[in-house]
């Protein structure tokens, strides 16, 4: 079985265009994932902007999925979309 990180992001920079709250995005994620039945090792948020290098929460993720520990990401976006690795 795939083991997905569920990844979530605010945006700090672009508070307008920001259409969902991490909370809501955890939330929609919770409710794909019970409906494919998809298997989340861990929820993992991150408030800060794309635009700049060095998001270690990111990183943190592609190392779970380099060490083994997942193998893809779910994330959301004005749909829902899945990376496998």
């Amino acid at each position: 079985m795939i083991k997905y990180i569920a990844y979530c992001r605010k945006s700090t920079d672009e508070k307008e265009k920001q259409v969902l709250s991490i909370e809501s995005q955890i939330a929609e994620l919770k409710e794909f994932a019970t409906k494919e039945k998809l298997q989340i090792l861990c929820f993992l948020t991150e408030s800060r902007t794309a635009k700049s290098l060095g998001r270690p929460v990111f990183e943190e993720v592609i190392k779970k999925i380099e060490n083994g520990e997942a193998n893809a990401i779910l994330s959301w976006h004005p749909f829902v979309s899945i990376v496998n690795c």
